[in-house]
């Protein structure tokens, strides 16, 4: 009997930058698109490709039974490695928790570059450093390939509801091809710059919100010590130039007591964590953000690592 030639795990399969751009707009068929990390962010945005966007998904998760779960519910195909999901998927999506877990479904052992495609899109939705963004990018360039980092802000509910911020960092003409697959879940896509640019600008993102919700916290303690009514405070305030998000969305919840509602703590401090580690690279003093920080440090102290970031309030309450 004749041996089967071994197929080298570094296969690659030339796809045009027109057959590319044809396949994200859909004008000749769905794209073939693979996303990796199912959790609360990621299993919601691999629905919206597959029923908004009406793309043929390949789903991987750690936990094999929740990847044949979502296709089992979407109509998609669970395997059980990076690699089988990227084979000769048009884009890889990725989003799972740091830069170790990064590295591990790319670059690792059965990693998705393994059999990423010469010409694909890989487009990562974790929140990570700027470095392992730019390594990754240079990986896929070596393939052949393309990277782009997208972290996203909005949260469980921006997930759920397809209304994302995806920061992007990447060459602008991979980006114009990737963009209409990014729609899918997103309500604002944006190119900040290289590859890197978008965990940068995430970090932008992470640095405001933490002095934010100190300040609401501070600011619904105080008015609680003084003896006035949040709900008409908030009423009123809102609609000036101390309005946010965060004092539209949380206020009620903060002020009963009710810190599980999103993001948790445990996730604020890693990306506080890559946040602190790049001022130091780059010189940046944040000294608002430090000290915020460690105020989330008390809340984990407190039991409140999966509590929402809203907590601050709890720590000044106790």
């Amino acid at each position: 009997m004749q041996s089967r030639k071994r197929r080298s795990p570094f296969r690659l399969r030339t796809i045009s930058a027109k057959s590319l751009a044809i396949r994200a707009t859909g004008a000749f068929g769905m794209a073939k698109v693979a996303f990796i990390g199912l959790g609360v962010m990621g299993y919601p945005m691999a629905g919206h490709l597959k029923i908004k966007g009406g793309h043929a998904l390949t789903v991987y998760n750690r936990t094999f039974a929740k990847a044949e779960k979502w296709a089992a519910e979407f109509g998609g195909r669970a395997v059980p490695t990076p690699a089988e999901a990227a084979d000769g998927a048009d884009f890889v999506f990725s989003c799972v928790g740091n830069d170790d877990d990064l590295r591990s479904v790319t670059t690792g052992k059965d990693g998705a570059f393994e059999t990423l495609t010469s010409g694909a899109i890989f487009i990562d939705n974790t929140t990570a450093s700027a470095e392992v963004a730019r390594e990754l990018d240079a990986a896929a360039t070596a393939r052949g390939a393309h990277f782009i980092d997208a972290p996203v802000s909005g949260g469980q509910a921006g997930a759920e509801n397809g209304v994302l911020t995806v920061m992007c960092g990447g060459d602008p003409d991979v980006f114009e091809r990737a963009r209409p697959i990014i729609d899918a879940y997103a309500r604002m896509v944006g190119l900040m710059g290289p590859a890197g640019s978008g965990q940068l600008t995430k970090m932008v993102n992470q640095i405001c919100i933490a002095g934010l919700v100190q300040g609401l916290a501070e600011g619904i303690h105080f008015g609680k010590k003084a003896g006035l009514d949040i709900e008409k405070v908030i009423e009123v305030i809102s609609k000036g130039a101390a309005g946010s998000w965060q004092m539209e969305n949380r206020h009620k919840t903060m002020n009963t007591g009710k810190y599980d509602f999103g993001f948790a703590v445990d996730w604020m401090r890693k990306d506080l964590d890559i946040v602190l580690s790049e001022a130091r690279d780059n010189g940046a003093r944040l000294p608002v953000t430090a000290l915020v920080d460690q105020f989330y440090a008390e809340v984990q102290a407190m039991g409140g690592k999966r509590w929402d970031t809203s907590s601050l309030l709890a720590r000044l309450e106790k």
